[in-house]
């Protein structure tokens, strides 16, 4: 096998293959056996005509299955042979096949080089969470207006559920603090993020972004539909969601990236729990230190 690759990008590659000899001519052998088992010529049962007529009047056929099942496996071999981290199917190209020989073109993206920092001890600030009486007195007004009531009272309490106001007001609190701590967990990730990615600098792929940017114009769209939205009315909307949206795509691939880059030194399993778990091993290794802010 023989192959030549050239860089057309930081992330897109174009790689020239050729194969000869055996391979080219035990696949035609195998496609010219299944064919005679199979097809019809007038004159002869079923897997009884003669190989040359075979040959014959299958060699369109034989010829298009051939291609079809030699250039994916002839593919995955020199991507295994250069060592090519691909991330996108291929488009081929210049595709040329005869009885010993094969030869096309690939084109595909590859994974960006990524040069990381000192991705461990991250500085990470965290606050200490509390809820005050005034916080609960805000929250419990708030639901009073919304129940149009006139006072917080045992009777109001027993409303929501709850048998006197002090387990209201306990339960209220456990719902104020979790808040915040969800409020917490993503500033947190978040300063991990800003560690992780400052100053890196590198191409995203294409293939990539555009799959990302489809992915959150469909959900934005569903979004748009649950709210009524007639359907017209959200095809018109796709051009400026495209858009607004396309931002935000490419952070998120960015931030995978990276995150997949670490996962692989770390040997983080790349499935749909890398993210979580790479940031999991993260937050273990980052240097914590409180703050003296106010809660987020």
């Amino acid at each position: 096998m023989k192959t030549e690759v050239k860089k057309i990008d930081a992330t897109k590659l174009k790689m020239r293959i050729e194969v000869n000899g055996d391979i080219i001519k035990n696949k035609f052998e195998e496609v010219f056996k299944k064919i005679g088992q199979e097809a019809k010529v007038p004159g002869f049962r079923p897997g009884h005509a003669p190989r040359d007529i075979v040959e014959r009047n299958f060699s369109a056929l034989a010829h298009e299955q051939v291609l079809k099942e030699l250039i994916p496996e002839v593919y995955q071999q020199a991507i295994e042979k250069e060592k090519l981290d691909v991330i996108e199917l291929p488009t081929f190209e210049d595709v040329k096949l005869d009885r010993v020989n094969l030869s096309f073109s690939a084109q595909f993206e590859v994974r960006p080089q990524i040069l990381l920092k000192n991705y461990k001890g991250v500085k990470v600030e965290y606050k200490k969470i509390s809820v005050s009486g005034e916080e609960i007195k805000r929250y419990l007004d708030s639901v009073k207006e919304t129940k149009k009531a006139d006072v917080i009272d045992g009777r109001f309490a027993k409303g929501l559920s709850y048998p006197d106001v002090g387990e209201l007001e306990k339960a209220v609190e456990r719902q104020i603090y979790i808040q915040k701590e969800n409020q917490q967990r993503q500033w947190i990730e978040q300063q991990i993020i800003d560690g992780i990615t400052k100053g890196l600098d590198f191409k995203l792929p294409e293939s990539l972004v555009k799959k990302q940017l489809e992915d959150l114009v469909k959900q934005a769209k569903v979004e748009l539909a649950l709210k009524g939205i007639p359907r017209e009315r959200i095809a018109q909307e796709e051009p400026n969601l495209i858009k607004e949206l396309e931002p935000q795509a490419k952070v998120q691939v960015r931030v995978y990236l990276v995150l997949a880059e670490i996962a692989r030194r770390e040997n983080i399993t790349l499935d749909d729990q890398m993210p979580s778990n790479t940031i999991g091993l993260l937050l273990r290794e980052a240097d914590w230190k409180e703050s003296v802010q106010t809660n987020p």
